[in-house]
């Protein structure tokens, strides 16, 4: 599988995710600047975290008016994959290609730290690597990561079984005290309805080898490389 990794104007962590390419893909991934429109050849598209254009706006709702958001709608819908970590997610329920929001978190206060997030369904490209039900830390790093949905969309998702992963305990319990954003239902992250978008708020690219603290994120794009 071949990928690229878009950059905006404020995307800050482009390289943490160009990293966790390489170490499981064995080859760089393309960078992919947000006035280019070239996405030919790829087979993974990836919208990395930080802040697009300052977040001046709503987050991500600039980027999702950038030139290469044709681009990236196009090869989505040719049946192409892409993933967006953070603010890429938000990016990604801007453009449309995701359903809901990112609002404020609950407390209005960026969070930094570590979470735990339980694999909801492990049949993806996406997520072969884990167990179903398994549990994997992960860095959440980000001040408007509160998923919102209406409640018709929010069932479409539980119904479609489009959830990715929610906030748990280590155990995997879906307890208030960790759903420290305030997502509904404690949504990390969610996925098209063909599988093939991801997006989600924590970021498993900071947790790809032992140096880093530890190994969690890793199976993500091991699984992505093996597609």
């Amino acid at each position: 599988m071949k990928a690229g990794i878009v950059i905006f104007p404020g995307i800050n962590r482009e390289r943490d995710m160009a990293i966790a390419l390489e170490a499981s893909f064995g080859t760089a991934p393309r960078v992919i600047w947000h006035k280019d429109t070239n996405v030919a050849g790829l087979d993974l598209v990836v919208i990395p975290g930080g802040f697009s254009f300052g977040d001046y706006l709503r987050c991500g709702a600039m980027a999702a008016h950038s030139p290469i958001m044709r681009a990236v709608k196009a090869h989505a819908e040719r049946g192409g994959y892409v993933l967006g970590v953070c603010n890429g997610f938000q990016i990604l329920t801007e453009t449309g290609l995701l359903p809901g929001a990112l609002l404020r978190n609950a407390s209005l206060r960026f969070l930094s730290m570590d979470c735990h997030l339980r694999v909801e369904r492990a049949d993806t490209v996406f997520t072969n690597q884990y167990q179903p039900g398994q549990t994997f830390r992960a860095v959440m790093a980000h001040g408007d990561g509160n998923y919102f949905a209406d409640k018709d969309t929010l069932d479409r998702l539980e119904g479609e079984r489009l959830i990715a992963f929610r906030y748990t305990t280590k155990a995997g319990e879906v307890t208030p005290e960790v759903n420290l954003n305030g997502s509904a239902r404690s949504i990390a992250g969610i996925f098209s309805p063909n599988l093939r978008v991801l997006g989600l708020m924590p970021h498993p690219e900071d947790l790809v080898d032992p140096l880093m603290g530890g190994t969690d994120g890793k199976p993500l794009f091991d699984a992505l490389a093996a597609a």
